[in-house]
């Protein structure tokens, strides 16, 4: 089936004025993660070029204990030429909820998100839903097949494959299994796909059919790459090690923190951010005595994030080896380049390619012994640093400027509201 063939085909005539785009997200800046960044960073880049955005999503709750819990049906605010539109859902109130509380987040919003969009259903040309979570497609894909308006899906993560690889669900459970037939009917009935790597496509295509493979666009997580860059900080001083983000359980800190009992040259390894692991985390850094080595500290303005980046020496993206995160490149990895850093990260899947691709850093094991290894490399080679960290930013001027991105992706829209008569 050819993209946008279960829609009309009617042109958009005359100036029809701007494209109107309903965006649904679980978080959104404030709030803090990759997916909040990597949304505000979006929804801003689009609006930016021309397209009338609208940011659905609930009332700030992450990382949870950071906002007093609100109930209020609906808060319309803006965040410059973005209508920001917080509908209620139950707000988990503490670190690492449970299941149950997860749920009702993430299913009270979709269920509350798919309302309003039907009772707006006039105001929108398309809608864009990105995951994770899964639910977040719900609004989309109800709106899309009463509207016969289109449906963007923007995959950021492949958070089944991810859950399952880490051990948090299991693949043969009803509750994956219910999961995985929603997910193949959501990309189905998508008229875009976005993935953010190559290797996410390709395992989307293996697990959903060749069907889906011509609604790909490769959307990379990037960079805005004036706001990042080695003059934004007070300079490398040769000796701090940085992890900027949350802390979850895809990413494996631990190792970081132990390979700094190991490491022959004076560092310290600096995790800023907050998520589920932080109380692990900071055991883990009180049993092995390493607290002149590693500081942890809470999460930061998103602005303050360049001057942070930019006054270290080396950024690392650690995740766990796990076939489930084979197609993930955190977007701290294009920000670490940007700001003329050299990357350390794990020897897997899109990560791999990547440093191949910029020669920009190091892509090696994550044990503690070869994280150790890697740092001390770079630590002892002022040369060597400067010569990645100097790769790495071109790498990204050259592929990875969200300028560049945003610009196609709202060219993107345009053409597909304009085939699917998506102006009603």
């Amino acid at each position: 089936m050819s993209v946008g063939s279960r829609r009309g085909s009617s042109e958009v005539g005359g100036d029809s004025g701007p494209v109107r785009v309903a965006l649904v997200s679980q978080q959104y800046p404030p709030e803090l993660g990759g997916n909040a960044s990597r949304v505000g960073d979006t929804a801003r880049q689009l609006a930016h070029d021309g397209v009338e955005v609208s940011v659905v999503a609930p009332p700030l709750s992450y990382p949870p204990e950071t906002y007093a819990r609100s109930w209020r049906r609906h808060e319309r605010t803006t965040d410059g030429d973005i209508d920001v539109h917080r509908l209620w859902a139950w707000q988990p109130s503490r670190v690492d909820p449970n299941a149950l509380e997860r749920l009702a987040y993430y299913f009270l919003f979709a269920l509350h998100a798919t309302l309003w969009l039907l009772y707006h259903r006039r105001k929108f040309d398309a809608v864009v839903c990105t995951t994770p979570p899964v639910f977040t497609g719900i609004p989309g894909l109800v709106f899309g097949e009463l509207t016969r308006k289109p449906l963007v899906v923007d995959v950021g993560d492949l958070w089944i494959d991810a859950a399952a690889g880490l051990g948090f669900i299991r693949e043969t459970s009803l509750s994956t299994r219910l999961s995985r037939r929603y997910e193949h009917l959501l990309l189905l009935r998508a008229d875009r796909i976005l993935t953010t790597t190559e290797e996410m496509s390709r395992l989307l295509e293996r697990a959903h059919g060749p069907a889906i493979a011509q609604r790909f666009l490769v959307a990379p997580n990037a960079v805005d790459v004036q706001r990042f860059g080695p003059d934004r900080g007070t300079g490398d001083d040769g000796r701090t090690i940085i992890y900027t983000g949350i802390f979850g359980h895809a990413q494996d800190l631990e190792a970081c923190i132990r390979a700094m009992a190991l490491i022959e040259h004076d560092a310290t390894l600096k995790l800023v951010g907050d998520g589920d692991t932080r109380s692990r985390l900071e055991a883990v850094v009180a049993e092995l005595g390493v607290e002149d080595r590693v500081e942890i500290h809470g999460p930061v303005e998103r602005d303050a994030v360049p001057g942070l980046l930019a006054s270290a020496s080396i950024g690392v993206a650690p995740l766990k080896d796990t076939p489930g995160l084979r197609y993930a490149v955190p977007l701290k990895t294009y920000e670490y380049m940007a700001s003329g850093l050299p990357v350390v990260g794990t020897d897997m899947g899109a990560f791999s390619d990547l440093i191949d691709a910029s020669e920009g850093g190091l892509a090696v094991g994550n044990s503690p012994e070869a994280l150790a290894a890697a740092f001390d490399e770079l630590l002892a080679d002022p040369d060597q640093r400067e010569r990645l960290g100097r790769q790495a930013r071109e790498h990204v001027e050259q592929h990875y400027d969200r300028r560049v991105l945003g610009e196609r992706l709202a060219g993107m829209l345009r053409d597909l509201v304009a085939t699917t008569g998506g102006h009603r």
